[in-house]
Parts: structure tokens; C-alpha cells; sequence
């Protein structure tokens, strides 16, 4: 017997509204990246970690080729659309079971229609990658309904794929490939190009906290797409002089310095950025192993300057919450996480100094912003599985 809230949640309200019980319940974490933030889209390393935060989905597969899928979050919104051609763009939350639709005709793949109740306590829009759990409860779904036998890492492609393409938000792999293949206890080392993956343990007696600014942002009409563009710019110019290149993971830190001249202001510091956040990781990786909790905290706070300055994705509200938890004993690091503009800061934190990380934080938030911050304590947790 399955003991979870959500999982209660999402069955009765499918019994309530189809007057049957689901055929399978499918669980989708969300994440939160420890380092390596905007590295994934030019080819280089990052280090997230699957949440105990996720996307349930109660689905029965029906005859007709239509979807029909009721949001609780979302006032118990339903949408309906077709499974056999690709579903029309309506720019709301069920854009996400509609790319997937897409992609698997895109494959040529045929697929079930189905009765579905959708719940989920990844915070919407805070940088905890709610899009991509959303994305892969779905391509799981169906890979299980109709017996694709699709492997995880093809399931996160295909998941990126339609975020690009269907939605129109050029993400990177990152978001998806640790929602379909996150490891319960660690943290996963990956190479996003080649997409060569290790575990690193999460050391014990320490507390992955997460801090949400309630300031919110949407991907698809925000700065995101332009530093993508600006990092594409970097590559074609550094091209010039480097010429083996294909993209910004290949570029040096001392390669930077020497040709770094060429490229306009704003571009070089974008590509600062992302040179200098893809040495960090590989650091971070080492000092997880050999719990270096001064090297981790370091490098955490290299990074959210350089994101904060060069790349420019902060705001002051991420930057308090960073300040603040750093000022507290026991914090072994924090920075903004996610794609920024608003959204989420994470933090390491002994366990024993989680309660005065939380309240500290939410004190100093509170007398500057007049509201106070959502603060999770999350567990790193596996990849998306059928629960039931």
C-alpha cells in the first residue's frame, strides 16, 4: 500500500471524477541544481539532484484518441485534446502533455488515449523545473502504456525536444535527464553532450535546503532565450581563433583570457560565465567526494557571483535570501538555482543548523520585502517510476 498525500490526492480525486480507479500512478520529481547553471545548453557539466517535491499522475488508458487530463493545482482545470495528431498550442499548463504528444509523432509512435488527474508540489515557476516533471509523468506514461521500451536518457530527449520545439523554450537536457534518471541519495554528475552520468553521494548530516523568493518568472518571455543567443554569438566569434571549437564547454579559462578581447562586453562576460561555472563544477564534484565543505561552500559562492554579475540572472530578492543563509553557522554554501530572474535559492546546511537557517532567513526576508519566503528541506529522491 502506497503511503503518500499526493498519492491519496490524485487516486481519489481519479475515482471522483472517472468513477474508477486508475490503472497506474506515475511519480516525477522535480529538482534543484547544485551547480552548473546555464552550462547545459553550450554542451558542459552540472550537478543537480532529483526532490522529494514531484508531478503524481492517476491515468487509465480509453478507446478514443483524446486526452483528458483535470489539474487539481489548477482549480481543477480539464483540458481535452487529441493523441492522434498533433493538439493545437494553447499556452497554458497542458502545453507540456501536448509537446509530448507531439514528440511521439514525431517518432511515429501511436499512442492511447487516456483519463488522467494531475497533482504535484513542485513549486510552479520557482526554478525547480515543474515543466520538465510535468513533461517526463507523461512520456513515462505512455512509454509504459503502450510498451515502447524507450530508455530513460531517450525519454529525457524527447522531453527536451518538445520544450524546444512545442513550447518554444530552448532549454538545455539538464531539467529533464535528472527528472527521468535521478539517483535517491545523491547528487548526478553530468556530461550534456555526451550524457555520461555519475553519482556522487550526498554526504551525511547534511540538509539540501531550498528557499523560494515568491518572485516569479516565465521562461518562454523572459532574458533566457537572449543569453542563449549571446552564448551562441561567443562561439561563433571565439571560433575565429579557436577554431576546433563547437562550442562554449570547449573554451578554456586561459583560452578566454587571451581571446576573450574580441568578443563585445555583455558577450564576454556571458561566456565568462559559463567557462568559469563549468571549472566549478568539476571541483564540486571532487569536494563532494572528499567532503570538503569549505571548498563547497567556495565554490557555491563563486558561482552565484558570476551569475549575479556576468551572466545577470539574479535579482535582489535571490541575492538577500544567498546572503542571509550564508550568514548563519552550519551553512556549507548557497546560490540562486534554476534558470534565475526570481524562482529558488539552494543551500547545504548541516542538519543540526537547519532550524536556524529557516528562521534567520525568513526574518531578514520578511523586514525587506514584507512577505516571507517558502523554504523546502528536500531529499534527493529517484528518477520518475510507476508507483502503483
Amino acid at each position: 500500500m502506497v503511503s503518500h498525500p499526493l498519492y491519496d490526492k490524485v487516486t481519489h480525486a481519479f475515482q471522483s471524477r472517472f468513477q474508477h480507479s486508475p490503472q497506474l500512478v506515475v511519480r516525477a520529481p522535480g529538482r534543484v541544481n547544485l551547480i552548473g547553471e546555464h552550462t547545459d545548453y553550450n554542451d558542459g557539466f552540472v550537478l543537480p539532484v532529483a526532490v522529494d517535491r514531484a508531478v503524481w499522475l492517476a491515468v487509465t488508458p480509453q478507446s478514443e484518441a483524446w486526452a483528458t487530463i483535470r489539474a487539481l493545482d489548477m482549480r481543477n482545470d480539464e483540458k481535452t485534446f487529441p493523441v492522434d495528431r498533433v493538439p493545437s498550442s494553447a499556452g497554458g499548463w497542458d502545453d507540456y502533455p501536448k509537446g509530448v504528444v507531439w514528440a511521439y509523432l514525431e517518432q511515429m509512435k501511436t499512442l492511447s488515449g487516456i483519463q488522467a488527474t494531475l497533482t504535484s508540489d513542485v513549486p510552479i515557476g520557482a526554478g525547480m523545473s515543474s515543466s520538465a516533471a510535468l513533461e517526463l509523468a507523461f512520456a513515462y506514461t505512455w512509454n509504459h502504456l503502450e510498451g515502447f521500451e524507450i530508455s530513460r536518457d531517450d525519454l529525457a530527449l524527447m522531453c527536451q525536444k518538445a520544450e524546444n520545439q512545442y513550447v518554444g523554450v530552448n532549454c538545455g537536457i539538464m531539467d529533464q535527464m535528472i527528472s527521468a534518471c535521478g539517483k535517491a541519495g545523491h547528487a548526478m554528475f553530468l556530461d550534456t553532450r555526451t550524457l555520461e552520468r555519475n553519482y556522487c553521494p550526498i554526504p551525511e548530516g547534511i540538509a539540501i535546503v531550498v528557499a523560494d523568493s515568491l518572485v516569479r518568472r516565465s521562461l518562454a518571455s523572459s532574458e533566457y532565450n537572449v543569453r542563449r543567443g549571446q552564448c551562441e554569438q561567443a562561439v561563433r566569434i571565439l571560433k575565429e581563433y579557436l577554431p576546433k571549437i563547437t562550442a562554449l564547454r570547449d573554451v578554456t579559462p586561459d583560452e578566454l583570457n587571451r581571446f576573450g578581447q574580441h568578443l563585445p562586453d555583455v558577450v564576454l562576460r556571458r561566456a565568462r560565465h559559463v567557462v568559469t561555472e563549468n571549472a566549478r563544477v568539476l571541483l564540486f564534484a571532487k569536494a563532494l567526494y572528499q567532503h570538503d565543505v569549505t571548498a563547497l561552500r567556495t565554490l557555491m559562492v563563486e558561482g552565484h557571483r558570476s551569475l549575479r554579475d556576468d551572466y545577470e540572472v539574479s535579482a535582489p530578492e535571490l541575492d538577500t535570501l544567498v546572503e542571509a543563509t550564508l550568514e548563519v553557522p552550519g551553512c556549507y554554501g548557497a546560490r540562486l538555482t534554476g534558470a534565475g530572474f526570481g524562482g529558488c535559492i539552494v543551500a547545504l546546511v548541516a542538519e543540526n543548523a537547519v532550524s536556524e537557517v529557516e528562521k534567520h532567513v525568513v526574518q531578514i526576508y520578511a523586514n525587506r520585502y514584507g512577505q516571507a519566503p517558502k523554504v523546502y528541506i528536500t531529499r534527493p529522491a529517484n528518477g520518475v517510476e510507476v508507483i502503483s
